[in-house]
């Protein structure tokens, strides 16, 4: 392995570390705990080490962002790949859906809620993102009912999601009710 290789490789590690420091302080203490002064303390690195991988908080949103909407993107074809016929997979699809963000509450609000610098919805979308929506689009797009856009129904659903994990986060739903109202979800916007 040459120099420039091995400073490669370790650049990448570098930035990694942060990613991975962010988001397990991000889901400690919150957002806001995370600053690059702690995240410098906590990796043992400069704070110019970590402007030199980002130029600031927003791009270690990003990063984290684009991790989770992967992992979300993996988890939703998981749960949706075990069900058995259409409305198995819609409802596996919104408890995965829920799921991921109650298990990863600071990693659903660096895709959702803050600004990591990406954008959405655009042609410039990246990659991650874009496959989020797919592994969505991937089991509504056979519900969406005849003569519906298939993306169109799925922001659609997906907004529904997006609201109860919010509401049922900040505690304006009961927890206790996610099941019910997601078979409601499913018979009436999904029709099945």
């Amino acid at each position: 392995m040459s120099l420039q290789e091995r400073k490669q490789r370790e650049r990448a590690d570098r930035a990694r570390l942060i990613v991975a420091t962010a988001r397990e302080l991000a889901e400690q203490q919150g957002w806001d705990a995370v600053t690059t002064r702690r995240l410098a303390e906590r990796i043992e690195y400069s704070q110019p080490v970590l402007y030199s991988h980002f130029r600031g908080k927003r791009e270690i949103i990003g990063a984290v962002a684009l991790e989770g909407a992967a992992e979300m993107a993996a988890a939703l074809r998981a749960a949706t790949a075990a069900a058995d016929g259409p409305r198995a997979r819609v409802v596996a699809l919104a408890r995965a859906y829920l799921d991921f963000a109650d298990r990863n509450p600071a990693v659903y609000d660096a895709v959702f809620q803050l600004d990591g610098g990406l954008a959405f919805a655009r042609e410039d979308t990246p990659a991650p993102l874009k496959d989020a929506f797919a592994a969505l689009l991937e089991s509504l797009a056979e519900v969406a009912g005849e003569g519906v856009d298939p993306a169109l129904f799925t922001e659609t659903f997906w907004a529904a999601l997006h609201g109860l994990a919010t509401l049922t986060r900040a505690g304006r739903l009961p927890p206790e009710h996610t099941g019910p109202r997601v078979e409601l979800l499913v018979d009436r916007l999904a029709l099945l």
